[in-house]
Protein backbone atom coordinates (compact mmCIF):
# COMPACT_ATOMS: atom_id res chain seq x y z
CA UNK A 1 0.00 0.00 0.00
CA UNK A 2 2.65 2.56 1.04
CA UNK A 3 4.90 1.56 -1.85
CA UNK A 4 2.13 2.23 -4.32
CA UNK A 5 1.32 5.59 -2.71
CA UNK A 6 4.97 6.69 -2.69
CA UNK A 7 5.99 5.27 -6.08
CA UNK A 8 5.31 8.53 -7.94
CA UNK A 9 8.14 10.15 -5.97
CA UNK A 10 10.61 7.68 -7.50
CA UNK A 11 9.62 8.94 -10.93
CA UNK A 12 10.64 12.51 -10.00
CA UNK A 13 14.41 12.90 -10.65
CA UNK A 14 14.60 15.71 -8.06
CA UNK A 15 13.99 13.23 -5.24
CA UNK A 16 16.62 11.24 -3.38
CA UNK A 17 15.93 8.29 -1.11
CA UNK A 18 18.13 6.81 1.59
CA UNK A 19 17.08 3.50 3.13
CA UNK A 20 19.28 2.31 5.97
CA UNK A 21 19.39 -1.05 7.69
CA UNK A 22 21.65 -3.52 9.44
CA UNK A 23 21.29 -7.11 8.35
CA UNK A 24 21.33 -10.27 10.47
CA UNK A 25 21.55 -9.87 14.25
CA UNK A 26 22.73 -13.34 15.21
CA UNK A 27 23.13 -14.85 18.68
CA UNK A 28 21.15 -15.79 21.75
CA UNK A 29 21.10 -12.16 22.91
CA UNK A 30 19.14 -11.37 19.72
CA UNK A 31 16.98 -14.52 20.06
CA UNK A 32 18.09 -15.59 16.57
CA UNK A 33 20.44 -18.49 15.95
CA UNK A 34 19.55 -19.83 12.49
CA UNK A 35 22.40 -22.12 11.40
CA UNK A 36 22.63 -24.09 8.17
CA UNK A 37 25.53 -26.48 8.79
CA UNK A 38 25.93 -27.13 5.05
CA UNK A 39 27.78 -23.77 4.86
CA UNK A 40 30.38 -24.80 7.42
CA UNK A 41 31.21 -22.31 10.15
CA UNK A 42 28.38 -20.30 11.71
CA UNK A 43 29.65 -17.02 10.24
CA UNK A 44 29.56 -18.58 6.76
CA UNK A 45 25.95 -19.65 7.34
CA UNK A 46 25.08 -16.10 8.39
CA UNK A 47 26.84 -14.73 5.30
CA UNK A 48 24.95 -17.13 3.02
CA UNK A 49 21.65 -16.16 4.67
CA UNK A 50 22.37 -12.46 4.25
CA UNK A 51 23.57 -12.85 0.66
CA UNK A 52 20.37 -14.72 -0.17
CA UNK A 53 18.39 -11.71 1.07
CA UNK A 54 20.68 -9.28 -0.73
CA UNK A 55 20.25 -11.13 -4.02
CA UNK A 56 16.48 -11.00 -3.60
CA UNK A 57 16.62 -7.26 -2.87
CA UNK A 58 18.67 -6.78 -6.05
CA UNK A 59 15.83 -8.34 -8.06
CA UNK A 60 13.51 -5.59 -6.80
CA UNK A 61 10.79 -8.15 -6.04
CA UNK A 62 8.92 -7.20 -2.84
CA UNK A 63 6.96 -10.46 -2.77
CA UNK A 64 10.14 -12.57 -2.93
CA UNK A 65 11.67 -10.48 -0.12
CA UNK A 66 8.54 -10.97 2.01
CA UNK A 67 8.70 -14.72 1.40
CA UNK A 68 12.41 -14.78 2.35
CA UNK A 69 11.67 -12.96 5.61
CA UNK A 70 8.81 -15.30 6.43
CA UNK A 71 10.85 -18.41 5.69
CA UNK A 72 14.12 -17.49 7.41
CA UNK A 73 12.96 -14.81 9.90
CA UNK A 74 16.25 -12.98 9.34
CA UNK A 75 16.54 -10.16 11.86
CA UNK A 76 17.00 -7.36 9.32
CA UNK A 77 16.14 -4.18 11.25
CA UNK A 78 15.11 -2.20 8.18
CA UNK A 79 12.96 -4.91 6.63
CA UNK A 80 9.96 -2.56 6.57
CA UNK A 81 11.61 0.41 4.79
CA UNK A 82 13.33 -2.03 2.40
CA UNK A 83 9.97 -3.65 1.68
CA UNK A 84 8.31 -0.28 1.07
CA UNK A 85 11.13 0.75 -1.30
CA UNK A 86 10.84 -2.53 -3.23
CA UNK A 87 7.10 -1.97 -3.49
CA UNK A 88 7.75 1.56 -4.76
CA UNK A 89 9.98 0.06 -7.47
CA UNK A 90 7.23 -2.34 -8.44
CA UNK A 91 4.73 0.49 -8.94
CA UNK A 92 6.88 3.24 -10.49
CA UNK A 93 7.53 3.72 -14.20
CA UNK A 94 11.26 4.42 -13.81
CA UNK A 95 13.50 1.37 -14.10
CA UNK A 96 15.86 1.31 -11.13
CA UNK A 97 18.74 -1.09 -10.55
CA UNK A 98 19.93 -2.09 -7.05
CA UNK A 99 23.42 -3.42 -6.42
CA UNK A 100 25.17 -4.28 -3.18
CA UNK A 101 28.65 -2.84 -2.85
CA UNK A 102 29.89 -4.09 0.53
CA UNK A 103 29.16 -6.66 3.21
CA UNK A 104 30.72 -7.07 6.66
CA UNK A 105 30.06 -8.82 9.97
CA UNK A 106 30.89 -7.35 13.37
CA UNK A 107 32.47 -10.67 14.34
CA UNK A 108 32.89 -14.14 12.92
CA UNK A 109 30.72 -16.47 14.98
CA UNK A 110 32.30 -19.83 15.60
CA UNK A 111 30.14 -21.11 18.46
CA UNK A 112 26.52 -20.81 19.54
CA UNK A 113 27.68 -18.52 22.39
CA UNK A 114 28.99 -15.88 19.95
CA UNK A 115 27.02 -12.99 18.47
CA UNK A 116 27.30 -10.84 15.39
CA UNK A 117 25.60 -8.05 13.47
CA UNK A 118 25.87 -7.94 9.69
CA UNK A 119 26.17 -4.76 7.65
CA UNK A 120 25.46 -4.39 3.94
CA UNK A 121 25.65 -1.36 1.66
CA UNK A 122 23.75 -1.03 -1.59
CA UNK A 123 23.19 1.63 -4.19
CA UNK A 124 20.15 2.12 -6.38
CA UNK A 125 20.19 4.13 -9.57
CA UNK A 126 18.13 4.75 -12.65
CA UNK A 127 18.91 1.99 -15.13
CA UNK A 128 19.38 3.44 -18.61
CA UNK A 129 19.89 1.32 -21.76
CA UNK A 130 23.45 2.64 -22.26
CA UNK A 131 24.39 1.63 -18.71
CA UNK A 132 22.94 -1.88 -18.91
CA UNK A 133 26.17 -2.98 -20.60
CA UNK A 134 28.40 -1.53 -17.86
CA UNK A 135 29.18 -2.91 -14.44
CA UNK A 136 28.40 0.33 -12.58
CA UNK A 137 29.27 -1.06 -9.17
CA UNK A 138 33.01 -1.22 -8.65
Amino acid sequence: MYGQLLSRYLDDPKNFFSISSDFCHWGTRFSYTYYDKSHGAIHKSIEALDHMGMEIIETGNPDAFKQYLQEYENTICGRHPISVFLSMLKHCSTKIKIGFVRYEQSSQCKSMRDSSVSYASAAAKVDTPAEEEKDWIE
